[in-house]
């Protein structure tokens, strides 16, 4: 021994005398040999030593790159994206397996990928002022995955437009109630505001939008509401490029539901208003309507706002100082252009039911103040919600224009889905 440190099988093959021991070497290397074989999984000459796997076993297929390329529009990093057409991801020498995109707030937006799973792309537009992250992957011939990832941010706009919609989210309204949504600007492209509002109706029914202008869209099913039907009103107008550089900035869920079903006709020609709820007869009311020069609309109306009293000033609709009564009790709006059914009490009490002395809405008996709750006026009041229906009749006017408050039941359903 020269005091040098021994290890491995040195420190076996020598005894205590320092010669070597021949017996326990050759006992040593046989183990020695017998452990390798095994370890070695025995090939064909009993070596261990598997020749062919570098040349044709799975340790190829394992460490080959994938062939797929995958393309993702705009590239990472990028700002001011367009909210349409730029979003893009596709595959060469491969096919898209998974694409994955996701806002800053973790919401997932829905694509379709081509039939040939060489493209996919979003079914809607983007939001603005938003983070995105993408996440592809596509597998080549082989079954070999690639991926790739981008995060970019959608532009933030200089001009703005909202939808200012009825009827209020939570309401019950009543069988006549469309969906009404004014734009603050003008819309140019009506095709990509439109697809972004989903209107949808629990029991479902076929529900339409239509345009009335460039800046107020209605959506209604081609009859009335069934009673107790639930409307849900998605607006996903964040994003939307209504008109050339203006953006929709809105992203709002409205739900409204269908009480039950109450159709009042007025016949002008007989001075009465007959009074149905759920097909019954709730009662025959007597009224005034437009005297022959100022007539009533005939044609569906839909009451739209409610006022316990209210101002009406000719000067305001197109009769100059005709009129002007501060405190008109019980008026429910009936168009836009000031059709209303209201109170009367400046006409004595046999007018009602006798002659038609208005200038053109429907006026029903009732006292100043409006304090006398077995009025018609205040019955009809309390008995009636946003979304009832007047039906007027026998009148000597036309029909009122289907855009004139919420009267769009006036249009047939083949030009209303034009």
């Amino acid at each position: 021994m020269n005091g040098q440190p021994i290890s491995g099988a040195s420190a076996v093959a020598y005894g205590r005398g320092g010669r070597a021991g021949t017996g326990v070497l050759a006992l040593l290397l046989g183990a020695l040999l017998l452990l390798v074989t095994a370890c070695g999984g025995g090939g064909s000459g009993g070596s261990g030593v598997d020749k062919g796997g570098d040349k044709d076993g799975a340790g190829k297929a394992d460490t080959a790159a994938s062939q797929a390329v995958v393309t993702i529009a705009p590239k990472d990093g990028a700002d001011d994206v367009a909210t349409s057409g730029a979003l893009k991801v596709t595959a060469e020498q491969g096919k898209l397996t998974a694409v994955s995109v996701k806002d800053d707030k973790g919401n997932a937006i829905e694509g379709k990928l081509s039939a040939d799973g060489a493209a996919w792309q979003p079914l809607a537009h983007l939001a603005a002022a938003t983070t995105y992250k993408v996440h592809a992957v596509a597998k080549d011939s082989e079954g070999r995955e690639s991926a790739k990832d981008t995060t970019f941010t959608t532009l933030v706009p200089k001009n703005t437009f909202i939808g200012r919609y009825s009827p209020e989210d939570g309401s019950t309204v009543g069988v006549g109630m469309p969906v009404r949504i004014d734009f603050s600007r003008g819309i140019t492209d009506p095709e990509a505001v439109e697809n972004a509002i989903e209107v949808t109706a629990e029991p479902s029914v076929p529900i339409e939008g239509h345009w009335f202008g460039n800046d107020r869209l209605d959506f209604r099913p081609e009859k009335y509401w069934t009673p107790g039907t639930k409307v849900t009103v998605k607006l996903n107008l964040n994003g939307v490029e209504g008109r050339p550089g203006v953006y929709g900035k809105q992203s709002k869920t409205v739900t409204f539901t269908i009480g039950r079903s109450q159709i009042s006709t007025v016949d002008a020609s007989a001075y009465t208003m007959e009074v149905v709820r759920d097909g019954k007869l709730l009662k025959n009311v007597p009224i005034t309507a437009g005297a022959p020069s100022t007539t009533t609309y005939n044609g569906q109306m839909v009451i739209s706002e409610k006022y316990k009293v209210t101002r009406m000033n000719g000067a305001t609709v197109g009769f100059g100082g005709e009129y002007d009564i501060k405190d008109v009790p019980h008026a429910m709006r009936l168009s836009d252009s000031g059709t209303f059914m209201h109170g009367n009490y400046w006409a004595s009490p046999g007018t009602f039911g006798s002659a038609n002395v208005s200038h053109g809405c429907v006026g029903l008996r009732d006292v100043r103040g409006g304090w006398d709750e077995k009025a018609p006026a205040a019955w009809m009041y309390e008995n009636s919600i946003i979304g009832d229906v007047v039906i007027v009749k026998n009148s000597k006017d036309k029909q009122i224009a289907p855009s004139n408050g919420l009267n769009g039941w006036n249009m047939p359903w083949d030009e209303w889905v034009e």
